[in-house]
């Protein structure tokens, strides 16, 4: 590993060698890092450092319904500092804990995706989370739109086993469309695509904050799957408190190797505007950042991604991406509190 401002992509050199690209020379230039984490070069340097997560961009957008932009989020998830220092001393705002002087975090870099050639591209996320996950690190995977999921959770699935992982999918929508004739995959079915192949059984899906309308035909489909779902309309009539406490304990009802599927449009578009599929009614930022916490310190998880941020449609202050931050920063701090709690 080396300094952010010597280095280049990790994750481009990994697929260049995976598909025999030849040599390629490479400059130095600057490349902002997740919290000014160490960026990796190649796959070496994950096996040498054994990190306990790894920060992965991927830029993808080739699969919205929605207006693009996402391919933007990676980028703007890392600069979007919330902690108002780069030098790595500052600490969490309720637990007083630094996840990095608890956590070995390295960056990297994104995975080359080709707008418009899905299968290409998804294969090479594919690889390149499964190869991180081989190392033993938790991969923190900035999206991208949320179909990019799936090639992240089939990546799990290589490594652990079909039907040996469990997903939290905090989402507005359930994302379990059916596919149309001839269609690869869209940011609206990639639960639908895990659950028919098999990596994940239904009822090992727990999904928070559901609010879009839905036809008749997937709803059919998540019950007969068993999926287990929380709708905003539950949350508000029983609490979020008491939801809560019901998805941990659904979650922690089901296989070991865990992953986490935060799309930020679960926010209230008050809260997270810069979505391409804004959804009125959802969670505040205060209540995603409890449970992304609460997850993170009482389950734990295998590997997450944080989806559908969409630079191009924020606010001024770009609130969107700093909310996107502190929630990868709330998961790796949880991971840091469960490790510092079991003694590791």
């Amino acid at each position: 590993m080396t300094s952010p401002d010597r280095t280049c992509r990790g994750a481009i050199r990994l697929v260049r060698e995976f598909e025999d690209w030849g040599p390629t020379p490479w400059g130095a230039h600057d490349y902002p890092t997740f919290l000014g984490a160490p960026l990796a070069l190649t796959l070496d340097d994950l096996h040498t450092s054994q990190p306990d997560a790894v920060v992965l961009g991927v830029p993808w957008d080739g699969t919205m319904g929605a207006p693009p932009g996402t391919r933007l989020a990676p980028a703007a998830l890392r600069t979007a500092e919330y902690t108002g220092s780069r030098d790595g001393k500052w600490h969490h705002p309720v637990s007083r804990l630094n996840p990095l002087d608890h956590l070995d975090i390295v960056d990297f870099g994104d995975v080359p995706v080709i707008p418009g050639a899905v299968e290409t591209s998804f294969a090479r996320i594919r690889h390149v989370v499964r190869a991180v996950l081989e190392t033993g690190a938790v991969p923190v995977l900035l999206g991208g739109d949320h179909a990019v999921t799936w090639p992240h959770v089939q990546a799990l699935a290589d490594v652990v086993g079909h039907g040996n992982v469990g997903v939290v999918h905090l989402d507005a929508h359930c994302d379990t469309w059916p596919l149309a004739p001839g269609q690869y995959t869209s940011h609206g079915a990639p639960m639908r695509q895990l659950i028919t192949e098999g990596a994940v059984h239904g009822e090992h899906f727990v999904q928070v904050g559901l609010r879009s309308s839905t036809d008749p035909e997937t709803h059919a489909f998540m019950r007969d799957h068993g999926m287990r779902s929380h709708w905003m309309d539950e949350i508000r009539s029983d609490g979020v408190d008491v939801v809560m406490d019901r998805a941990v304990a659904e979650v922690l009802d089901g296989p070991e190797h865990l992953f986490l599927s935060v799309d930020i449009d679960v926010c209230d578009p008050a809260f997270a505007p810069a979505t391409g599929a804004p959804e009125p009614g959802g969670l505040t930022s205060g209540e995603l950042l409890s449970l992304v916490g609460r997850l993170a310190r009482e389950v734990g998880f295998a590997a997450m991604d944080l989806v559908e941020l969409s630079p191009p449609y924020e606010s001024g202050t770009n609130i969107t991406a700093i909310l996107g931050h502190r929630v990868v920063v709330e998961a790796l701090t949880g991971l840091a509190t469960r490790k510092v709690s079991l003694g590791r």
